[in-house]
């Protein structure tokens, strides 16, 4: 047997998919330009290059010029930075929570559980939208509180997937030998719950991430989002909506970045082997 057919995803039950490959090929490549895509940018982000504005693609200018002459791909580098950031910090802020408050109201139940759940579906019922610009007019917008103002609008969904896969578990007969043991709901939840519905969480958290950048992306357009001089592909967009009469990539381009990300995580999700989407300890 050699080294390669050791480590082959096949000898472990799992197959190759070729579109999650292209698709984790696409994340990856965004992660890595959220983490050093400022340091890479051909020019200053907030930098006038170009003497004429919104200036078609060419060798000195990959994606065009903006509304200012600035580089609009040294841009979209530094807007992947605050896309990505903020929609990583908020989904995992709110599962975390979501996660955590579910199998802790699946396992202890009672007045708990009725009380957050009424709780949350009461906030789940805003829109979310909506929610998000009243909050922004009403504390401001900076990074940390689009982060916690998108952690709130999603954690209630997330604590009702977490608490329905809770609940299944938390009647099996492991969970109740565990409690006829004696141990406590922290043993339960850690040691009996959470290795079992890890999988599950981790594909929902997926769906989450998109869903965050799609909403990050609105509130940025609408001017509500990451302010100037700083930008996200959603500031990009309506910086240079003016772009459309002229034809030019300056809005395009932030455009598909956009899709790039969400349709590649989705896809990455919908293409993952059955064993890890649906994987039990």
């Amino acid at each position: 047997m050699t080294a390669l057919s050791l480590f082959s995803p096949r000898r472990y039950g799992y197959r190759v998919n070729a579109v999650a490959v292209v698709a984790s090929m696409f994340i990856l490549f965004w992660g890595v330009m959220a983490l050093f895509g400022t340091s890479l940018a051909p020019y200053p982000p907030g930098k006038v290059v170009d003497f004429d504005f919104f200036g078609p693609i060419s060798a000195d200018f990959w994606l065009g010029s903006d509304y200012l002459g600035r580089d609009i791909f040294s841009r979209i580098l530094m807007g992947a930075s605050y896309t990505v950031g903020i929609s990583l910090g908020a989904v995992c802020l709110a599962c975390f929570t979501g996660v955590v408050l579910g199998m802790t109201a699946a396992v202890t139940g009672g007045w708990f559980d009725v009380a957050l759940s009424r709780f949350l579906d009461a906030l789940s019922s805003i829109p979310s939208k909506l929610f998000g610009l009243v909050m922004v007019a009403a504390i401001g917008s900076s990074t940390p509180v689009l982060i916690l103002l998108l952690a709130v609008i999603y954690t209630p969904g997330s604590y009702r997937f977490a608490r329905a896969l809770a609940v299944n578990i938390n009647t099996m007969d492991f969970v109740t030998v565990a409690r006829a043991r004696g141990e406590g709901t922290f043993y339960l939840i850690t040691q009996e719950i959470l290795p079992n519905i890890t999988g599950p969480v981790l594909a929902d958290m997926g769906l989450r991430f998109v869903f965050i950048v799609l909403l990050l992306s609105g509130l940025s357009f609408l001017g509500l989002g990451v302010q100037p001089p700083y930008a996200d592909w959603g500031s990009l967009v309506r910086e240079n909506i003016g772009a459309l009469a002229f034809g030019a990539p300056a809005v395009i381009a932030p455009c598909i970045a956009i899709a790039s990300l969400t349709i590649s995580v989705n896809l990455l999700i919908d293409n993952l082997p059955q064993k890890i989407r649906d994987r039990s300890a």
